[in-house]
């Protein structure tokens, strides 16, 4: 059974018998600290790449789309070069999954 830890889009969706649940959203609130981000050309289609980078964890690629939801649809497809979202600084993260 795969177990996903807290920084996972699935770290609180219920697990039963090794399938996933319904899955539950996690919510990353707007912050005054949020930063404008224009995505570069290097993260087209690669959410993962630029959570690396921003927090040295690409496990936190959902973030972008869940603090962003009037511009990412598509946590893939729509993350492409010249969108501007809002990236959320690591604390504020951390505190809405209860990391710190």
């Amino acid at each position: 059974m795969a177990r996903y830890t807290k920084e996972s889009l699935y770290g609180v969706t219920a697990q039963n018998n090794g399938v996933l649940d319904v899955l539950k959203h996690r919510t990353i609130p707007k912050n005054q600290d949020d930063q404008s981000y224009i995505i570069q050309s290097q993260y087209n289609y690669r959410p993962d790449l630029l959570a690396s980078d921003l927090y040295n964890n690409p496990d936190y690629w959902w973030v972008f789309k869940e603090r962003n939801p009037s511009i990412i649809d598509d946590p893939i497809f729509d993350f492409v070069a010249g969108v501007e979202i809002k990236v959320p600084p690591l604390s504020t993260i951390k505190t809405a999954l209860g990391s710190q």
